[in-house]
Protein backbone atom coordinates (compact mmCIF):
# COMPACT_ATOMS: atom_id res chain seq x y z
CA UNK A 1 0.00 0.00 0.00
CA UNK A 2 1.36 3.46 -0.91
CA UNK A 3 0.41 6.39 1.37
CA UNK A 4 -0.30 10.40 1.00
CA UNK A 5 -0.94 13.53 3.11
CA UNK A 6 -4.51 14.40 3.09
CA UNK A 7 -3.76 18.38 2.67
CA UNK A 8 -2.76 20.12 5.07
CA UNK A 9 -3.90 18.24 7.91
CA UNK A 10 -1.38 15.99 9.60
CA UNK A 11 -3.44 12.75 8.07
CA UNK A 12 -1.73 10.12 6.04
CA UNK A 13 -4.45 8.08 3.93
CA UNK A 14 -4.31 4.89 1.72
CA UNK A 15 -4.26 5.67 -1.81
CA UNK A 16 -6.60 3.43 -1.73
CA UNK A 17 -9.85 3.41 0.74
CA UNK A 18 -12.93 1.77 2.10
CA UNK A 19 -15.98 2.99 0.46
CA UNK A 20 -18.98 2.69 2.39
CA UNK A 21 -22.70 3.30 1.08
CA UNK A 22 -23.24 -0.15 0.19
CA UNK A 23 -23.10 -1.32 3.74
CA UNK A 24 -26.73 1.04 4.08
CA UNK A 25 -28.62 -1.47 2.10
CA UNK A 26 -28.66 0.54 -0.76
CA UNK A 27 -26.82 -1.79 -2.96
CA UNK A 28 -29.11 -4.80 -4.06
CA UNK A 29 -27.72 -6.49 -0.50
CA UNK A 30 -28.30 -6.22 3.23
CA UNK A 31 -25.22 -6.65 5.50
CA UNK A 32 -24.79 -9.14 8.56
CA UNK A 33 -21.76 -8.27 10.94
CA UNK A 34 -20.13 -11.17 10.06
CA UNK A 35 -19.74 -9.89 6.43
CA UNK A 36 -18.49 -6.53 7.51
CA UNK A 37 -16.45 -7.89 9.64
CA UNK A 38 -14.56 -10.08 6.95
CA UNK A 39 -14.64 -6.96 4.57
CA UNK A 40 -12.54 -4.39 7.42
CA UNK A 41 -10.36 -7.63 7.76
CA UNK A 42 -9.20 -7.78 4.10
CA UNK A 43 -8.65 -3.74 4.59
CA UNK A 44 -6.21 -3.88 7.45
CA UNK A 45 -4.53 -7.24 5.90
CA UNK A 46 -4.19 -5.10 2.46
CA UNK A 47 -2.61 -1.79 4.80
CA UNK A 48 -5.71 0.33 3.83
CA UNK A 49 -6.61 2.97 6.59
CA UNK A 50 -8.88 5.17 5.26
CA UNK A 51 -13.16 3.91 5.67
CA UNK A 52 -15.36 6.87 4.71
CA UNK A 53 -19.04 6.45 5.22
CA UNK A 54 -22.32 8.76 6.04
CA UNK A 55 -25.19 9.08 8.85
CA UNK A 56 -27.13 8.13 6.00
CA UNK A 57 -25.87 4.87 4.53
CA UNK A 58 -28.86 3.35 5.98
CA UNK A 59 -29.70 4.92 9.79
CA UNK A 60 -26.32 5.18 10.52
CA UNK A 61 -26.49 1.50 9.60
CA UNK A 62 -23.42 1.46 8.18
CA UNK A 63 -21.83 3.81 10.85
CA UNK A 64 -22.83 1.06 13.09
CA UNK A 65 -21.61 -2.02 11.12
CA UNK A 66 -18.25 -0.33 10.82
CA UNK A 67 -18.19 0.76 14.40
CA UNK A 68 -18.24 -2.53 15.60
CA UNK A 69 -15.56 -3.82 12.92
CA UNK A 70 -13.35 -1.56 14.11
CA UNK A 71 -13.53 -1.38 17.98
CA UNK A 72 -10.56 -3.48 18.70
CA UNK A 73 -8.21 -1.02 16.83
CA UNK A 74 -10.19 2.13 16.60
CA UNK A 75 -6.76 3.91 16.84
CA UNK A 76 -5.17 2.48 13.36
CA UNK A 77 -8.47 3.59 11.40
CA UNK A 78 -8.86 7.43 9.54
CA UNK A 79 -12.71 7.36 9.90
CA UNK A 80 -14.83 9.84 7.64
CA UNK A 81 -18.06 10.58 8.10
CA UNK A 82 -20.74 13.20 6.54
CA UNK A 83 -23.70 15.08 7.96
CA UNK A 84 -26.95 17.27 6.86
CA UNK A 85 -29.11 13.96 5.66
CA UNK A 86 -31.77 12.12 7.48
CA UNK A 87 -32.07 8.35 5.93
CA UNK A 88 -36.22 8.29 5.72
CA UNK A 89 -36.43 5.02 3.12
CA UNK A 90 -34.75 3.61 -0.12
CA UNK A 91 -32.73 6.69 -1.84
CA UNK A 92 -35.09 8.46 0.12
CA UNK A 93 -33.55 11.67 2.48
CA UNK A 94 -34.53 14.47 4.77
CA UNK A 95 -32.02 17.33 4.40
CA UNK A 96 -31.09 18.59 8.15
CA UNK A 97 -28.06 21.33 8.10
CA UNK A 98 -29.31 23.15 10.72
CA UNK A 99 -26.78 23.64 13.71
CA UNK A 100 -28.73 21.79 16.54
CA UNK A 101 -29.51 19.39 13.59
CA UNK A 102 -26.26 18.72 12.68
CA UNK A 103 -24.91 18.71 16.70
CA UNK A 104 -27.52 16.12 17.13
CA UNK A 105 -26.20 13.90 14.27
CA UNK A 106 -22.69 14.17 15.16
CA UNK A 107 -23.50 12.66 18.49
CA UNK A 108 -25.61 9.64 16.77
CA UNK A 109 -22.35 8.61 14.65
CA UNK A 110 -19.87 8.98 17.17
CA UNK A 111 -22.43 6.65 18.98
CA UNK A 112 -22.71 4.33 16.18
CA UNK A 113 -18.83 4.43 16.16
CA UNK A 114 -18.56 3.45 18.69
CA UNK A 115 -15.82 6.46 19.40
CA UNK A 116 -14.99 9.48 20.86
CA UNK A 117 -13.93 11.65 18.04
CA UNK A 118 -14.44 11.40 14.00
CA UNK A 119 -11.21 12.02 12.52
CA UNK A 120 -13.13 14.04 9.23
CA UNK A 121 -16.43 15.54 9.63
CA UNK A 122 -17.73 15.80 5.75
CA UNK A 123 -20.21 18.69 4.84
CA UNK A 124 -22.51 16.27 2.80
CA UNK A 125 -23.98 17.27 -1.26
CA UNK A 126 -25.79 20.27 0.47
CA UNK A 127 -26.52 24.00 -1.29
CA UNK A 128 -25.00 26.80 -1.15
CA UNK A 129 -27.80 28.28 1.06
CA UNK A 130 -27.21 25.27 3.53
CA UNK A 131 -23.32 25.77 3.60
CA UNK A 132 -23.30 29.83 3.86
CA UNK A 133 -24.34 29.22 7.73
CA UNK A 134 -21.99 30.38 9.66
CA UNK A 135 -23.79 29.36 13.21
CA UNK A 136 -23.40 25.43 11.12
CA UNK A 137 -19.47 26.65 11.21
CA UNK A 138 -18.92 28.37 14.55
CA UNK A 139 -20.64 24.80 16.44
CA UNK A 140 -18.42 23.06 14.22
CA UNK A 141 -15.41 24.63 15.31
CA UNK A 142 -16.65 24.45 18.66
CA UNK A 143 -17.13 20.05 18.53
CA UNK A 144 -13.58 20.74 17.18
CA UNK A 145 -11.76 22.33 20.11
CA UNK A 146 -14.07 19.89 22.13
CA UNK A 147 -12.01 17.12 20.82
CA UNK A 148 -15.10 15.15 19.13
CA UNK A 149 -13.88 16.37 15.55
CA UNK A 150 -10.39 16.12 14.07
CA UNK A 151 -11.07 17.76 10.78
CA UNK A 152 -14.09 19.35 8.52
CA UNK A 153 -14.52 18.49 5.35
CA UNK A 154 -17.29 19.03 2.04
CA UNK A 155 -18.59 16.44 -0.03
CA UNK A 156 -19.48 18.48 -3.11
CA UNK A 157 -22.80 17.12 -5.18
CA UNK A 158 -22.19 15.79 -8.00
CA UNK A 159 -24.87 17.81 -9.68
CA UNK A 160 -24.15 21.44 -9.68
CA UNK A 161 -20.78 22.73 -10.60
CA UNK A 162 -21.75 26.51 -9.24
CA UNK A 163 -21.97 24.23 -5.98
CA UNK A 164 -18.98 22.49 -5.78
CA UNK A 165 -17.01 25.92 -7.22
CA UNK A 166 -18.41 28.08 -4.18
CA UNK A 167 -17.82 25.51 -1.70
CA UNK A 168 -14.66 24.78 -2.61
CA UNK A 169 -13.49 28.09 -2.49
CA UNK A 170 -14.67 28.66 0.38
CA UNK A 171 -13.31 25.58 2.29
CA UNK A 172 -10.65 27.21 3.91
CA UNK A 173 -12.80 29.90 5.28
CA UNK A 174 -15.18 27.56 7.05
CA UNK A 175 -12.21 25.85 8.62
CA UNK A 176 -12.91 22.70 6.21
CA UNK A 177 -9.66 21.05 4.76
CA UNK A 178 -10.40 18.22 2.71
CA UNK A 179 -12.88 18.39 -0.46
CA UNK A 180 -14.59 14.68 -1.77
CA UNK A 181 -15.47 14.64 -5.10
CA UNK A 182 -16.93 12.27 -7.67
CA UNK A 183 -13.85 11.92 -9.75
CA UNK A 184 -13.35 8.90 -12.65
CA UNK A 185 -12.69 8.39 -15.94
CA UNK A 186 -16.21 8.87 -17.21
CA UNK A 187 -16.76 12.26 -14.67
CA UNK A 188 -13.18 14.36 -15.11
CA UNK A 189 -15.37 17.95 -14.74
CA UNK A 190 -13.15 18.44 -11.50
CA UNK A 191 -9.55 18.30 -12.96
CA UNK A 192 -10.69 22.06 -14.69
CA UNK A 193 -13.71 22.88 -11.91
CA UNK A 194 -12.31 22.47 -8.87
CA UNK A 195 -8.81 20.45 -8.77
CA UNK A 196 -6.80 24.15 -9.27
CA UNK A 197 -8.60 25.15 -6.43
CA UNK A 198 -7.54 22.68 -4.15
CA UNK A 199 -3.88 22.57 -5.36
CA UNK A 200 -3.60 26.56 -4.46
CA UNK A 201 -5.31 26.14 -0.88
CA UNK A 202 -3.31 22.45 -0.03
CA UNK A 203 -7.33 20.93 0.49
CA UNK A 204 -6.86 17.02 0.39
CA UNK A 205 -9.14 15.24 -2.44
CA UNK A 206 -11.01 12.26 -1.55
CA UNK A 207 -12.32 10.61 -5.84
CA UNK A 208 -15.77 9.51 -4.82
CA UNK A 209 -17.15 6.59 -6.97
CA UNK A 210 -13.91 5.63 -9.24
CA UNK A 211 -15.22 3.10 -10.52
CA UNK A 212 -18.09 5.07 -11.74
CA UNK A 213 -20.69 2.77 -9.78
CA UNK A 214 -19.00 -0.21 -11.19
CA UNK A 215 -19.44 0.32 -14.30
CA UNK A 216 -14.95 0.67 -14.78
CA UNK A 217 -14.97 -2.44 -12.79
CA UNK A 218 -15.70 -4.18 -16.57
CA UNK A 219 -18.14 -6.58 -15.06
CA UNK A 220 -21.22 -4.82 -17.06
CA UNK A 221 -21.72 -5.18 -20.44
CA UNK A 222 -24.25 -2.85 -22.53
CA UNK A 223 -27.98 -4.10 -21.73
CA UNK A 224 -26.81 -4.75 -18.12
CA UNK A 225 -29.61 -4.01 -15.98
CA UNK A 226 -30.08 -3.78 -11.75
CA UNK A 227 -32.74 -5.12 -9.35
CA UNK A 228 -34.98 -2.84 -7.78
CA UNK A 229 -33.18 -2.55 -4.74
CA UNK A 230 -29.94 -1.60 -6.21
CA UNK A 231 -29.55 2.38 -6.64
CA UNK A 232 -27.91 1.80 -9.73
CA UNK A 233 -31.82 1.02 -11.32
CA UNK A 234 -32.32 4.47 -10.55
CA UNK A 235 -30.49 6.09 -13.40
CA UNK A 236 -31.50 6.78 -17.04
CA UNK A 237 -31.49 4.12 -19.10
CA UNK A 238 -30.24 5.66 -22.32
CA UNK A 239 -27.33 7.44 -20.46
CA UNK A 240 -26.28 4.50 -18.83
CA UNK A 241 -26.22 2.77 -22.49
CA UNK A 242 -24.26 5.33 -23.52
CA UNK A 243 -21.57 5.17 -20.73
CA UNK A 244 -21.70 1.49 -20.95
CA UNK A 245 -21.10 2.14 -24.46
CA UNK A 246 -17.77 4.35 -23.81
CA UNK A 247 -16.60 1.94 -21.09
CA UNK A 248 -16.36 -0.86 -23.87
CA UNK A 249 -14.16 1.86 -25.87
CA UNK A 250 -11.86 2.70 -23.00
CA UNK A 251 -11.34 -1.02 -22.41
CA UNK A 252 -10.66 -1.53 -26.01
CA UNK A 253 -8.26 1.80 -26.16
CA UNK A 254 -6.58 2.60 -22.99
CA UNK A 255 -6.59 -0.56 -20.58
CA UNK A 256 -3.46 -2.26 -20.98
CA UNK A 257 -3.32 -5.69 -21.97
CA UNK A 258 -3.58 -8.08 -19.22
CA UNK A 259 -4.38 -5.25 -16.98
CA UNK A 260 -7.45 -5.71 -14.56
CA UNK A 261 -10.12 -2.91 -15.73
CA UNK A 262 -11.03 -1.86 -12.42
CA UNK A 263 -7.82 -2.07 -10.92
CA UNK A 264 -5.95 0.38 -13.95
CA UNK A 265 -9.71 2.64 -13.46
CA UNK A 266 -8.35 3.81 -9.77
CA UNK A 267 -4.96 3.85 -10.33
CA UNK A 268 -5.99 6.24 -13.10
CA UNK A 269 -7.79 8.81 -10.83
CA UNK A 270 -4.30 8.70 -8.52
CA UNK A 271 -2.02 9.30 -11.76
CA UNK A 272 -2.79 12.78 -10.57
CA UNK A 273 -0.80 14.20 -7.75
CA UNK A 274 -3.46 16.06 -5.99
CA UNK A 275 -6.11 13.52 -5.35
CA UNK A 276 -5.09 11.80 -1.73
CA UNK A 277 -7.26 8.56 -1.97
CA UNK A 278 -9.96 7.08 -3.99
CA UNK A 279 -12.49 5.19 -2.23
CA UNK A 280 -14.20 2.92 -4.03
CA UNK A 281 -16.90 0.83 -2.35
CA UNK A 282 -16.76 -3.24 -2.29
CA UNK A 283 -19.06 -6.21 -1.24
CA UNK A 284 -16.91 -8.44 -0.37
CA UNK A 285 -13.16 -9.23 0.87
CA UNK A 286 -12.20 -10.54 -2.75
CA UNK A 287 -13.21 -7.08 -4.12
CA UNK A 288 -11.10 -5.11 -1.11
CA UNK A 289 -7.80 -6.81 -2.09
CA UNK A 290 -8.56 -6.39 -5.73
CA UNK A 291 -9.01 -2.79 -4.87
CA UNK A 292 -5.78 -2.81 -3.14
CA UNK A 293 -3.59 -3.31 -5.63
CA UNK A 294 -3.96 -1.09 -7.74
CA UNK A 295 -1.69 1.20 -5.62
CA UNK A 296 0.89 -0.92 -7.35
CA UNK A 297 -0.25 0.47 -10.67
CA UNK A 298 0.27 4.17 -9.57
Amino acid sequence: MKYRRLGETDLRVSVIGLGTWQLGGEWGKDFTQTEVDAIIEAARETGINLIDTAECYGDHVSERLIGEAIKRDRGQWIVATKFGHRFTGFVERDQLFGAADVQKQLEDSLRALQTDVIDLYQFHSGTNDYFDNQELWTMLDKQKQAGKIRFLGISVTATREDFQTHQTERAKSVGASVIQAVYNRLQRRPEKLIFPICERDDLGVLARVPLASGLLSGKYAAGATFPNNDVRSKQDAEKMREQLAEVERIRREEVPAGVNMAEWALAWCLNLPVVSSVIPGCKTPEQVRQNAVAAELV
